[in-house]
Parts: C-alpha cells; structure tokens; sequence
C-alpha cells in the first residue's frame, strides 16, 4: 500500500511501545484507524464514552512505569467529553498522550462543524498541544508528544490531526523515541539530607506518585531504607499501595482528612520528607501541614522537575532527581543507630495506624454501613488486585478499612473527578490478565460511566464492580449538613436510581445484592467466584454514615 501519513502515524505510536489504544470511533481520524488494521500489536479498544476512553487511557499512564497512555477521540464534542480524563492526568502527573480528529486544514477559522481552537481550549489542561499541519512533520510531532508527556512532570499532551492530512503521501524516517533525562541527585544534597534525618527525633516521609514509576524494585529499596534509618513511611493521596499497611514502620495515609488521632501525632513531627510527591491541598490538609507558604517544620522535597519544587511552599532542602535515585543514595549511606525516641515515634504512629484499622463501626437503620464491606474486602481481594476508586465519601472507608500492600495496584482520579472508577478497572483488566481488577463506586458515578461494563464485555475481561448506593450525592450532602446544620436540602442531592441488579444483568455481567451486614461475607464469596464476565456487587448503603461518624467524632468522609 502507498505509505501514507496514516501509516506513518501507526508506525510512529507502534515504535513508542504503544500496544492499547482507547478511542470512540470518529469520522475524524479514519484515516488513521484505517492504517491501525495493518498493525495487529496495536489493539483498538472501542469504549461508550470519551470520558470513558480517557480515564482508561489515564490509568494505563499509571500502569506502564512511566510510559504515556494513549486515546483517540473525534473533534468538537468528543475531546470535550474527553476533556475530564486531560484534568485528571494534568492534575496527577500522569503520562497521556491524546490523539484530536480535526477538521480539514482548508476549512479551518471557517467555523466548520465542530471545529474548536484546541490551544486555546486545551491551554490549562495540558503540558502541549500539537498540530500535524505538515506531513513530513508527522512522526516528529509523535516523538515530541510522548518526549513532553513523559519528561520531568509527566503530564497530558495533545495531538491535533486534520481529517484530510492521513490519506496524503508521506516519506521520510519514523522518528524513535527520545531518551528521557532521568536527574540524579548532588552528593552534598544526600549528604544534607543525610544529616537532617539523623538529626530528626520524629522525621515523618511522604511517599507520592514519582516514586511509583520506579516499579517495584524502587519499592523494595524504600522498605530496605524504613527499616536501615528507622523511618515512619506515610503514602499520599491516591497511592496508597505505596508501601505496605502490614509494615511495622507504616506511619499512616496521608490522604483527604487523615483521622483526629493519627494527625495530630503527625504533627509533632520536627522534620517532613516528600519523596516523590509535589504536593497539594488535598494531602497538606487544605494547606495547613506542611502549611502554606511557610511550613511550621523544616521540608524536604524531592521531585524530578525543578519547577515544581517550591511553587507553593518554602522548602528548605529542594531537591531536583528521580526519587529512586535519592534512596539509593541514602541506602548507601551509614544509617545511624536509631535513638529510643526515634523508635518511640514510629512506633507510636504505627500503633495509631493498626488501631485505626480494628473493625470498629456502627450499625444502621437506613442500610448497610459501608465501612462493613470495605474491612470484610480484606479477606477476598488476591495481594495482586488492582483496586479503583471513584470520588464520593464511601472512598474514606475503603482507604481506612482496607490494608493495601505493594502488590496491589491503586487507580483513581487525583481530583476527585466522578466516573473514573469503572473505565480504569476496564483498563486494568486488561493491562493485567490474569489479575483480579476491582472496582469501587456509588450510585453517582455508576452511571456516568458505568456504561463501560459494555466495553468490559466486549473486550472479555472481568472487573468486579462494589457499588455503594445510598441513592444521593452523598459527599454534597455531607458537606451541606456541615456548613447548614438543620437545613437539609434534599432537592440537591437526592437520586433517583434504577435497579442495579436488573441494569448490571442487561449488560451480561454477573450481579449480586448486599442488603444487611449478614450477606457481606456470602455474597462476596459468590461475587468473586465469577472469573468469565463483569460483575457488579450492589450494597444498599446507609445515607446516615457521616451523620453516624460526626457523632462520634470520628473524621468527616471525603
């Protein structure tokens, strides 16, 4: 066949290990869908939505050990749709690459059907935006998409093709892919570093997203370096595998409202490491620890990229590197005997931990306490399952009632966007076969993207969907009652919900009911039984939970 810019594009994706692409089919880009039939190492996944297309994309970024995840979405409406899946990876440092259908190059700034000036739209939602206008330049563009989203800050990046340039004649070379920079740290950074933690009685280290890129033998070396300097190890929001929850120096989660008791041991800390983690309100706990923009104890920070360091607060120790590296430094390094105080201190955070952990909830009136479900998950989800969470306060019970450990794979939207939990167990499934993908969601984000249960089918895989529905906007309603105490508003919040049994079934899947805590440990054995197709678990969930752990003092869900 004559060698095309469709073919060049293939041949491009095809030569930067792309082997998943997500997509919903578009008049757009034909011409390179086209030239995908011609490459059988390349699997076209056809997804129901674009924001569904989109996360599975996102959390493939997060699966590849640094490698960008790739969808293929039309113009106009459908990188709009898309746009969620761009937020969430702009705001977790996630590798994407997002390939646009354009309008004809002749018809642009004529206001043609569902052409959009995707610079201007895309400006704050991603690292780049790219337009193919020349076909010599094609396979450059590629090259320099996935360079951009996978160097320094990963990131979303955009790449912008008009409908007539695929099926025009091209020549020249496929560009390879470019050799990222991977920053080692100073020697007089390791040895200041060095000394701040030998000098600390209560150091505390946060361990984020940038270290997860190193894959496991980055978390082997993080346990080895806990247990040589005697350091409590605090995973951050939304990467609770990070380190083990059965792991002695397990200091606690530090994610969306840490529980009274083990935050305020946390901030009797006198020094804080960020290992591989930039940040934000939702781990600093609205900015107040470390606070902002002057912390109230000395901060290290550690993330490849210089610009990020210190963009928020003051950091006494900023360091530039791969995380992994900076561990390998500290490992070799004489760790100092651990003082007794030391010992104490990350003794004492890990006992807050395990107690926070004892099964400890209340039983209610209006269905089942969540909190149930998530502890009894422990004892039926396999130490090599990927775990997904959507947003929504039933999320809090999952992060506290069940250990993760590094075998697990954790996937969720770092802002919290709805309808990312089913979409990236699709993803999972089949980024791992063989390994058990699962899902957890309520009733609000079920149906903004559950329709990929269809997808699931499709492409033979088997999630497992635990849907929490307590038949409102449960987080929305949480926050109400907080700031308007006695002035319910249900108008807002109340839902309105199918029978999800009967729903999941439509689809083919498996479904299975949890109605009181008696049929927890059953139906759950029943659910994850089923290997060969979906499989949605409804719990009718209680609507009084945050009322219930208000009550008691206990922290506010997310």
């Amino acid at each position: 066949m004559t060698r095309t810019v469709g073919r060049i594009l293939a041949e491009s994706l095809a030569a930067h290990d792309v082997d998943i692409i997500y997509c919903v089919p578009g008049e757009s880009y034909l011409g390179l869908t086209d030239a995908l039939t011609e490459f059988p190492q390349i699997r076209l996944v056809v997804c129901r939505h674009e924001g569904g297309a989109g996360f599975m994309a996102a959390a493939d970024g997060r699966m590849r050990d640094g490698r960008a995840g790739v969808a293929l979405v039309s113009r106009g409406p459908g990188v709009t749709n898309a746009m969620i899946a761009l937020h969430t990876a702009y705001h977790d440092a996630t590798p994407l690459v997002m390939l646009i259908g354009h309008v004809e190059r002749k018809d642009v700034g004529r206001l043609a059907l569902q052409e959009q000036n995707y610079s201007r739209l895309l400006s704050d939602v991603t690292k780049g935006v790219f337009e193919v206008i020349q076909p010599v330049q094609a396979s450059e563009v590629i090259a320099r998409a996935f360079h951009l989203a996978q160097a320094g800050t990963p990131g979303p990046v955009a790449v912008i093709l008009p409908e007539d340039i695929f099926d025009e004649p091209a020549e020249g070379p496929v560009v390879a892919p470019r050799a990222l920079p991977k920053p080692g740290p100073r020697a007089e950074d390791l040895d200041r570093l060095a000394e701040m933690l030998a000098n600390a009685e209560r150091p505390l280290v946060l361990v984020g997203g940038a270290l997860a890129a190193g894959g496991e033998a980055a978390l082997a070396d993080l346990n080895r370096l806990a247990e040589a300097w005697t350091l409590p190890i605090s995973p951050t929001h939304r990467r609770p595998h990070l380190f083990d929850a059965h792991h002695p120096n397990y200091g606690g989660y530090m994610g969306i409202r840490v529980p009274k008791p083990l935050i305020e041991e946390m901030k009797k800390a006198d020094l804080m490491v960020c290992l591989g983690e930039r940040l934000s309100d939702s781990i600093s706990q609205s900015y107040t620890f470390p606070a902002a923009p002057e912390p109230q104890l000395p901060l290290v920070q550690v993330w490849p990229d210089a610009n990020e360091i210190g963009r928020v607060w003051r950091v006494d120790l900023p360091i530039a590197a791969d995380p992994h590296a900076v561990i390998r430094g500290l490992l070799a390094r004489n760790a100092p005997e651990a003082s007794e105080a030391r010992r104490r201190w990350v003794k004492g955070l890990n006992t807050i931990h395990r107690s926070l952990l004892a099964p400890e909830w209340e039983r209610m009136e209006d269905g089942v306490n969540f909190a149930a479900v998530c502890a009894a998950m422990s004892r039926h989800i396999p130490a090599d399952a990927a775990v997904t969470s959507d947003a929504g306060n039933f999320s809090s019970f999952l992060h506290r009632y069940f250990p993760f450990r590094q075998t697990h794979m954790f996937l969720a939207s770092n802002v919290g966007a709805m309808g990312a939990a089913v979409p990236m167990a699709v993803a999972a499934a089949l980024r791992r076969p063989g390994k058990r993908a699962v899902a957890f969601v309520g009733d609000g984000g079920i149906l903004m993207t559950g329709n990929e249960i269809a997808t699931a089918m499709r492409e033979g895989v088997a999630p497992v969907v635990i849907l929490s529905d307590n038949s409102g906007y449960g987080t929305i309603g949480m926050h109400h009652e907080g700031r308007y105490p006695g002035r319910p508003y249900d108008q807002a919040t109340r839902l309105v919900n199918p029978d999800f049994v009967a729903w999941a079934k439509s689809f083919g899947a498996a479904a299975f009911a949890i109605r009181t805590e008696e049929e927890i440990e059953p139906v759950l054995s029943e659910a994850f039984a089923v290997t060969d197709r979906p499989v949605v678990v409804h719990v009718r969930s209680s609507a009084m939970q945050a009322s219930a752990w208000k009550k008691r003092t206990m922290p506010l869900p997310a």
